[in-house]
């Protein structure tokens, strides 16, 4: 019994670990300098939820992982948008 209880316990705590993250690719097509990765990302990490971002100038897309039970893509867009840097969800 202990150990059934244990592995039930042990089941739903490891799926809400996971459960919430997401990655998403976003077009940012008005970045026109190399310095201008350095303002999209510190914009994308200010917003709660945000676990990693990484921006490219070459392909000018922004790559981030969140907690979609903090945070969602509106958001992102909101917070690059705000930086100077609309952006659009890449499909």
């Amino acid at each position: 019994m202990k150990k059934l209880l244990l592995a039930t316990l042990f089941s739903l705590s490891s799926m809400s670990t996971f459960a919430g993250i997401q990655t998403v690719t976003l077009d940012v097509p008005t970045m026109n300098c190399a310095t201008c990765p350095i303002t999209v990302k510190k914009s994308l990490k200010n917003v709660e939820g945000v676990s990693e971002a990484s921006v490219t100038y070459g392909t000018k897309l922004a790559v981030v992982s969140y907690d979609d039970t903090k945070t969602n893509v509106e958001a992102l867009i909101k917070a690059t948008t705000n930086a100077g840097y609309p952006s659009t969800l890449k499909k």
